[in-house]
């Protein structure tokens, strides 16, 4: 009799009976309905304490509501994202060296457990300049634990899941985290959010934290064999790993093209900052777009990853195409339409697309990566990647300074240009898909 484990895989991955296993063992194969159930599991639960501790949302209200500086607000996403990327040149060199590979995600998802916690605490008992420089202190923390299952998660679902279903994996969880956005953002546009107070969001945040305990849990009960290491190398031998990029075509072309789609990221911010001076609704515009990311992922997320078990090259092209495209049409809408521009639903509905082609950005290059590597290979190209997008997030990131010159709308023109180079550039990518 068919396991209820196994009936769920069957219907969130399409699968016949007769299962194609590419690169993993015949052990690991067998195993294949039980891992994907639980690191799907345990990846919506991460994403659902994401979308509760948002540095976009709940942070940025924690932090006003305690008084911390103005400075600390423009630091929480920059640190939190580029904080878990820029040590995985080096830890992905130590993680080489395990046979088994999960506890790494485990020992993250504690860190980040205890890190989120240590937040809600603070607004319990901080405020002012203490309690920014507190949360800023346990963000930078939890992007270096962040980074621990950035690098892991991919290396464990190389070992543990088909190539033809990777794809769907991250795309279903992605969709279900965007379930949660969806209420999360329902929640910001009722009257009662004006009123959160800090004590309610610290027992908030408090309580989302053990959504990383519970996948702590999850995750450390999959089934992951011994295998693929290459011996471990000490941090400063990691720096040898960025030979890869010039030694290594496909995956220098790859890299590049991936730091071209960080458009789809960076533009999101400017259209919410276009549509608070254009609406002039706060309340309205903060509620629309979560809601507006939220169905995005949950419409978009689960076709794209089959999309991406076709051909995750082709799906970073096309999501670069529509971030190109929607950010032109806005340019073009705010500099000779405002009316429209002004409008409650336009921008609220351009931010959809956004978040549309950027889960595809997400979905594809995950995908891509972890089937452009093979065996040992695999850890090494995460790790570098992640830690050269790291540096070009701060880098590329500094285009806000040309706001005040040329306008939020004239941002978001500029970075649809790099969305086009990233689709022209994806034309020469190989294809990795084929099973």
């Amino acid at each position: 009799m068919t396991s209820f484990g196994e009936q769920f895989y069957t219907k969130l991955s399409n699968e016949d009976d007769a299962r194609l296993c590419v690169e993993i063992g015949a052990d690991a194969c067998r195993e294949t309905p039980r891992s994907f159930k639980l690191i799907l599991v345990s990846s919506f639960l991460t994403k659902l304490g994401d979308a509760i501790a948002s540095p976009k949302t709940t942070l940025a209200w924690l932090c006003t509501a305690l008084g911390a500086p103005a400075f600390v607000l423009g630091f929480l996403v920059p640190i939190r994202e580029s904080g878990s990327m820029l040590p995985q040149l080096f830890i992905g060199s130590a993680i080489r060296s395990l046979t088994i590979r999960k506890w790494v995600w485990v020992a993250g998802a504690c860190g980040q457990f205890l890190c989120v916690a240590g937040i809600g605490m603070v607004a319990f008992f901080l405020d002012g300049s203490a309690a920014g420089w507190a949360i800023l202190g346990l963000i930078t923390l939890f992007s270096l634990a962040r980074s621990l299952c950035s690098v892991a998660s991919k290396d464990v679902l190389g070992k543990t899941i088909p190539k033809s279903k990777r794809g769907q994996l991250t795309g279903w969880s992605a969709s279900a985290a965007g379930l949660i956005s969806v209420c999360v953002g329902v929640a910001l546009l009722m009257p009662a959010a004006a009123k959160l107070e800090t004590a309610l969001l610290g027992m908030l945040l408090v309580a989302a934290s053990l959504l990383w305990l519970l996948a702590a849990g999850l995750y450390a009960r999959v089934i992951e064999y011994p295998g693929e290491t290459g011996g471990g190398r000490n941090a400063f031998e990691a720096w040898k790993n960025l030979r890869i990029l010039r030694d290594d075509r496909p995956f220098r072309l790859f890299v590049i093209t991936r730091a071209l789609l960080m458009c789809s990221a960076l533009s999101a911010p400017f259209f919410v900052a276009l549509a608070q001076t254009n609406i002039q609704s706060q309340a309205f515009v903060l509620g629309a777009f979560v809601v507006a990311a939220g169905l995005a992922d949950l419409v978009s997320a689960p076709v794209w990853g089959w999309f991406a078990d076709v051909s995750s090259r082709r799906v970073m092209i096309v999501a670069a195409l529509v971030t190109s495209t929607v950010g032109i049409l806005t340019l073009l809408v705010d500099l000779s339409l405002p009316g429209l521009s002004g409008s409650d639903w336009f921008l609220p509905c351009a931010y959809f697309v956004l978040s549309v082609a950027h889960s595809g950005v997400r979905v594809g290059r995950k995908t891509y990566v972890v089937n452009l590597a093979s065996g040992n290979q695999r850890t090494d190209y995460v790790s570098v990647s992640n830690s050269v997008i790291g540096v070009m997030l701060l880098l590329v990131g500094s285009v806000g300074a040309l706001a005040p010159i040329i306008g939020n709308a004239g941002v978001i023109g500029l970075l649809a240009l790099m969305g086009l180079a990233g689709a022209l550039l994806g034309t020469q990518l190989p294809e990795v898909d084929s099973t």
